[in-house]
Parts: structure tokens; C-alpha cells; sequence
């Protein structure tokens, strides 16, 4: 992962290794190829029928407004810092309601926590493992919007487990296609019992019950609990948080069960389960800056909007009434707008507080929002490894969390011949500062016990043709318990200045859901403060004509 505009995130130099030599680099070749033959050979299944549920339908309709507003007299030129999803989802929908957004991106690469490069050789390295779900009604609309439904590659319904009491082996959750929600997940669960016992799935679903007969308002008040403590207090056994949850909290959130709130965990399972293809994944199908983030961009441009990269903020530049006078930048310049938006990642946004903003309770609330670190792992195999599938793995392990092997799983990156191995390095925190070296030997270590049979620690069976290691010390907030009531409404206390990014107030999670839902709240905002944002621009031309 990486943040939202402003990146704290570092790339690590391609490395061409054989493990156990280390020393000695050994140059290869790779690439990838769509089709085998006249084939495609990814074979992934329908898109699934979402456009017809609640919340699909709700974010269509929250779209709409942008398009059917009424055209401005004059637009408005919109400052925003930062071109994660987060600052182009908020261009994007501003465009689309007639004003002029000019995104200023600090890095030379369009996407923040989705940002990729390309190494020498060709191939792309990620900041993170992106899954889009089917409970993403916003990002699955945007898709829809830009036209590029067919760039997802939706996977079998299933999640899978590796099983570490049984090296090699995997226990999956089947989510039968002819049943409804919730009962699709629940008989997914129930049928596993490779992971749970049957007291504990009934003891499990005991303690769900009130979140089920509670809903919204049971769900939010558990901010409080972490998931180990709202388990326990339910009445669940810690063998339940130990065989799903601590796979699940790492996913989340880059964290174990005893510091994620359980409200994180009940806002997935209440999406994943109340929605039939809520837990349906799909891939993007080649790298995210080109696939995803550019087509937002032409649709901006298209629309008479802006996009900069290279274009750092040293400063948010005040006028003497304390509002907003300018964003600076590093290269010296300075960029004036009708209004500005801050989409950068709430640890970057802190650092660029003016001071006499620092103790307004609104922004004095970001003090407990702190971003989670967070390590990409990219390894290249010398083989196609069998011991995989084409889908998203939930390794289990104590310093992985979710892996695939994007030879496989997604068309650009294919390869007939070889695999590469995308793993979540996470928990990150002891480990942020250490080595790639040492990243890529301890990653080792676990795929050893993942794929007994095809990969040893010392590297003598699969050998590494090449790695990339990302690390971000900064990514999304940490959801730890009693967060929720500091995330920030987009509409800021200062006039004409908004926030956009997964870390604002929204029902989703710090996710790439959560990021284009928050540019759309943003932009609906200033959309609504139209009349005062042209007042306040008509009293400040007023006041230089009389100086």
C-alpha cells in the first residue's frame, strides 16, 4: 500500500539474485503475455449481477447527481493535493458537475496507495495486492462510468486458506452460486470444517447475533472493542480468532485481532455476508496507474480539467482572514483556486497544518489517526509453481498476510513459465527499517512452509530470478478502537478548504472503496457550498479593488 497523493512509501533497486549467493547477481529476462497460443488464458468467471443492488444502485444515484446538476455560471477552479483514488475520484466527479479541478500529484506515478513501476526488464512492481470486491459499489459504478467493466478479472467465489498444521494444503469457503445472501456465507462456513469445529461455529454464531439484530447502530458501537476483546466478551473461542480472524484483521488493516476494532470486522462481514457477490473478488488486469488511474484522468482532461504530477505541496499558504490563500509548492510555485482539497494521506496532511489551525478540535482529532506500515514483496520465480491457484490466498502465516500468484491471476503480468509471488508483509512494524535482504529471506522461510514440495529457505529447489520490496511506513490509518468518532467530514471548518481520502468520515473502510467514496462526498460538497464559495471569491476581489 501506499498513501493518497504524498508518499512516504520507498522502492527498493530491481535485484537479480539466486538465493543462497546473494552477491552474485545473475541477470534474466521476463515478461508476460496475455495469450498462450490464440487463447486468453486467464479464464475468469462473469461479472457478476450487482448492478441491480441496494447499494450499487445508491452509489449510481449519488454519480448521477454530478452529471444532472445544474451547469455552473461560472465554474469553479478546485486545488487538490494529491492523485490517489481519493483526489481523482473528487476531480473526476467535480468535472462531471461543469467545475474545473486542477490535480496537483508530488510524485511522477498517478495512484498514492495504487501506484506501480516498471523495472528495467519490463515488469511492473505494486505498492499493494489490490482486490476489488463485489461489496465496492462506488469503484464498481466508476469501472462502469469510464467504461472499462471488462479490465476486472473476477475469480471463483471462494476464500481459500493455506493450513499451517498441513504444509501445502488449503481449506477454502465455497460460495454456492444458487443461494442467496446471507445464506450463501453461511453455508460456506458451515461446511468448512477443516478451520472450525462445530461448537465453535455455533458458538461463533451465537456471539454474531446481535450484530445481526442490532445492525448499523450494534456495528459502530463496538468501535471501542478490539476484535479479541469482542470475541472474548461474546463468548467466542480464541481458536476462532486464531484459525480466521487474525488472516482477516491482517488483510483489513495490516494488524492482528488484539489491536483492530471489532467494528472493522462487522463492517466487512456485514457487507460480505448481506450481499450475494459482496465477497466476490476480481483482479485488475494489468497495472493500476495505466488500467485504472488513466482513464479517470482522460476523463478529467476530457472535461476541461487539470493534472499535474511532479507537483509537490511544501505549504498551505494562508490569507490574513486564516482561510486558505494558496497552495506553495516545492518547485516555488504557487497554484490559487475558488477552493481547495487536501487528498492527501492523513500522516502528510498533519505535517502540513498551518499552525494556527493545528489546535481546531476538527483537525486536533487527526492526532489519533496514525498510518499503519505496510511492505509489498515481489518475488520472480526460475518456475511455475503448482502448489497455487489463480485467485487471492490468505497465507496464515505470522509475518504474511494475503499473497497470489499474479502470473496467473492477472493478464498483463501472465507468464507460462514462470511465477511471481505478490505478498502483504504484514504486521510491518519491526520489520519497516530492515534490509530487503532480510525481507526477502524471512518471506523465504514462509513460502517454504507454503509450498513444501517446490520452495526450500536455502534456496535450493525454486531459485529467485529477481525481487521488489516496497515498503511504506505511512499507508491507511490504523483502525484501532475508538477511531471513528476523529475521522473528518469532508467539509473542513475553514472555508473553501475540504478533505478527500479513505481516512474521512464514510461508511466504508480505509480501503480503495473508501477512497472514491470520499471523493464523492467531498465533491458533493463543494457542489453545495457553490453560492457561498463565488461569495467569498466576489469578497475578496472586492476587498483588493479597495486597497
Amino acid at each position: 500500500m501506499s498513501h493518497l497523493g504524498y508518499s512516504f512509501a520507498t522502492q527498493s533497486t530491481s535485484k537479480y539474485v539466486l538465493l543462497g549467493n546473494l552477491s552474485n547477481p545473475t541477470s534474466v529476462s521476463s515478461g508476460c503475455s496475455e495469450f498462450l497460443g490464440n487463447s486468453v488464458v486467464c479464464v475468469d468467471y462473469p461479472r457478476p449481477e450487482i448492478d441491480n443492488t441496494v447499494n450499487f444502485l445508491e452509489a449510481a444515484y449519488l454519480s448521477s447527481t454530478f452529471r444532472n446538476s445544474p451547469r455552473p455560471k461560472k465554474p469553479l477552479e478546485v486545488v487538490i493535493a494529491g492523485a490517489g483514488l481519493a483526489g481523482l475520484s473528487t476531480a473526476k466527479y467535480l468535472a462531471d458537475a461543469g467545475h474545473k479541478p486542477i490535480l496537483l500529484e508530488a510524485r511522477d506515478v498517478l495512484g498514492g496507495k495504487i501506484a506501480a513501476w516498471k523495472d528495467k526488464d519490463g515488469d511492473w512492481y505494486e505498492t499493494g495486492l489490490h482486490i476489488f470486491f463485489g461489496a465496492y459499489p462506488n469503484v464498481q459504478n466508476l469501472f462502469g462510468e469510464l467504461g472499462i467493466n471488462d479490465r476486472l478479472q473476477w475469480k471463483e467465489h471462494s476464500m481459500i486458506f493455506a493450513m499451517p498444521s498441513k504444509p501445502g494444503e488449503f481449506s477454502r469457503f465455497d460460495f454456492e452460486e444458487v443461494l442467496p445472501a446471507p445464506l450463501n456465507g453461511i453455508w460456506a462456513i458451515l461446511r468448512n470444517n477443516e478451520m472450525l469445529t462445530w461448537p465453535e461455529k455455533i458458538k461463533f454464531a451465537i456471539g454474531l447475533l446481535p450484530a445481526m439484530v442490532g445492525g448499523q447502530s450494534y456495528v459502530e458501537a463496538q468501535d471501542g472493542l478490539s476484535v479479541q476483546e469482542w470475541m472474548r466478551k461474546q463468548g467466542v473461542p480464541d481458536r476462532v480468532t486464531d484459525e480466521v480472524f487474525i488472516a482477516m484483521s491482517k488483510a483489513l488493516n495490516f494488524i492482528n485481532p488484539d489491536e483492530l476494532s471489532m467494528q472493522c470486522i462487522l463492517i466487512a462481514l456485514n457487507r460480505f455476508l448481506q450481499e450475494k457477490h459482496g465477497s466476490k473478488m476480481a483482479f485488475l488486469d494489468g497495472n493500476p496507474p495505466e488500467r485504472l488511474c488513466m482513464p479517470i484522468v482522460e476523463h478529467i482532461e476530457s472535461l476541461g480539467g487539470e493534472v499535474r504530477l511532479n507537483s509537490r505541496l511544501q505549504k498551505i499558504k494562508l490569507a490574513q482572514d486564516g482561510t486558505v490563500d494558496s497552495f506553495l509548492l516545492t518547485n516555488g510555485k504557487e497554484v490559487r483556486g475558488d477552493a481547495y482539497v487536501s487528498a492527501a494521506p492523513v500522516d502528510i496532511l498533519k505535517l502540513l497544518l498551518p499552525d494556527e489551525w493545528k489546535e481546531i478540535s476538527y483537525f486536533k482529532k487527526l492526532d489519533k489517526l496514525v498510518g499503519v506500515p505496510v511492505i509489498n514483496v515481489h518475488i520472480w520465480f526460475d518456475r511455475k509453481l503448482k502448489n497455487t491457484y489463480d485467485h487471492l490466498l490468505f497465507s496464515r502465516s505470522n509475518i504474511l498476510s494475503v499473497y497470489a500468484d499474479m502470473s496467473l491471476t492477472c493478464k498483463e503480468y501472465y507468464d507460462p513459465n514462470k511465477s511471481m509471488l505478490e505478498l502483504v508483509f504484514a504486521p510491518a512494524e519491526e520489520w519497516i527499517s530492515r534490509s530487503d535482504t532480510d525481507i526477502i529471506e524471512a518471506t523465504m522461510k514462509e513460502l517454504a512452509k507454503l509450498f513444501p514440495d517446490e520452495i526450500a529457505a536455502d534456496g535450493s529447489k525454486a531459485k529467485i530470478l529477481k525481487y521488489h520490496v516496497v515498503k511504506t511506513p505511512r499507508s491507511v490509518y490504523k483502525t484501532v478502537p475508538n477511531c471513528e468518532p476523529c475521522r473528518p467530514l469532508q467539509r473542513s471548518p475553514i472555508e473553501g478548504f475540504y478533505l478527500s481520502g479513505d481516512f474521512t468520515k464514510q461508511k466504508y473502510l480505509a480501503s480503495m472503496e473508501g477512497a472514491v467514496l470520499s471523493g464523492k462526498f467531498c465533491a458533493q460538497a463543494i457542489v453545495q457550498d457553490y453560492e457561498l464559495i463565488v461569495a467569498r471569491a466576489q469578497r475578496e476581489l472586492a476587498g483588493a479593488g479597495n486597497v
